[in-house]
């Protein structure tokens, strides 16, 4: 069963109504510039190699909602960009985010997300790193092509600072001793700093003032915290449909996620054993997900998590306050909503 926690300002609402409107103003806006970012996804996706366009059409039909490149579109509407030149950069930016899902599920041996069976699973780890590497080197031509330098920069240090989140997480897997600000400094990195990135690209097309690209940045980069946090949260509470993996995986991978850190700092040292002996060794048993999932209620490590998230979506929230009015602000802010209503 899934946590149930308030959320700021939105208490008396339904958690599954206040997720859905918050993703549906997003979509709605970006409805028309999201068809053209999608088939620019599929004619770069075209190769004479057949096995790439085969894998590409499997993670296109695997969906997602394609958030990342929202926040491009929407961003550069709302800093008054009215050109073209988003549309290429968007589809650029999920290029990267599918190209790390593609390594991600190697790395960690997935073999469900989104509900579909991984490219791994089926083509196999060499094919899914090399495929992964097309997709990584498309995105980069689509920069190119946009000729902007402070677009370059922007999105190549992005997709540097998330080979070094991935490396990171290696240093921490399976460590029980890691730190709330070591696990925070690798889901900024790993996960966050895509976000900040989209979002930042939406104002350096527009040209606008560093001010704005900067508060676009601390937007993306705080959202994107708060959605791994509840991520973290749901993988001890949600349904595979809901997940797009099996609940527990974290646990059954060993995963050193939020929640596990506030339930090893909290707990006496047989609590302090177990997860040593589960999330260390992967000693485990068909009893000991249930019993991981009740010293995590024990000690509030999940509505703790939840509740760390929600800090980071009003800073998300506060950092639009430069921007006027309108409905890119309103469906942005909206965002912030549904990243946490998730969690419930």
């Amino acid at each position: 069963m899934a946590i149930v926690v308030n959320l700021e300002g939105e208490r008396g609402r339904n958690p599954r109504a206040v997720a859905k409107a918050g993703i549906g103003a997003l979509v709605a806006l970006c409805a028309d510039d999201l068809k053209a970012v999608n088939e620019t996804i599929l004619q770069r996706m075209h190769s004479s190699v057949p096995l790439i366009p085969q894998m590409a059409r499997h993670i296109v039909a695997a969906g997602g909602k394609r958030m990342r490149p929202m926040l491009t579109l929407a961003a550069s509407r709302m800093c008054g960009y009215r050109g073209e030149r988003h549309i290429k950069l968007a589809a650029c930016v999920e290029f990267i985010h599918t190209a790390t899902l593609l390594h991600d599920d190697v790395v960690d041996e997935s073999g469900l997300r989104r509900g579909r069976a991984t490219a791994n699973a089926l083509w196999g780890n060499k094919a899914s790193v090399l495929v992964g590497d097309f997709l990584f080197s498309r995105a980069f031509q689509l920069m190119v092509e946009d000729g902007a330098l402070s677009v370059l920069a922007i999105l190549s240090a992005a997709s540097a600072t998330i080979a070094e989140g991935e490396v990171l997480q290696l240093t921490t897997a399976n460590d029980t001793e890691t730190s709330e600000q070591a696990y925070l400094e690798v889901v900024s990195a790993k996960t966050a700093a895509l976000f900040a990135a989209a979002c930042r690209v939406g104002a350096a097309v527009a040209e606008r003032p560093k001010a704005e690209e900067d508060a676009l940045e601390t937007y993306g980069l705080n959202l994107g915290i708060a959605f791994q946090l509840v991520d973290d949260v749901l993988d001890y509470g949600a349904t595979a449909a809901e997940m797009g993996k099996n609940a527990g995986d974290d646990f059954r991978d060993g995963k050193i996620t939020l929640p596990v850190v506030l339930s090893f700092l909290r707990g006496d040292e047989t609590e302090r054993a177990f997860w040593r002996r589960t999330l260390e060794t992967l000693d485990q048993t068909d009893a000991d997900l249930p019993h991981a999932m009740e010293l995590l209620r024990r000690h509030k490590a999940l509505d703790d998590t939840i509740e760390r998230a929600r800090h980071y979506g009003r800073i998300a929230r506060d950092a639009l306050g430069i921007f006027a009015d309108g409905p890119e602000k309103r469906a942005l802010g909206e965002l912030v909503d549904f990243a946490i209503a998730r969690g419930h």
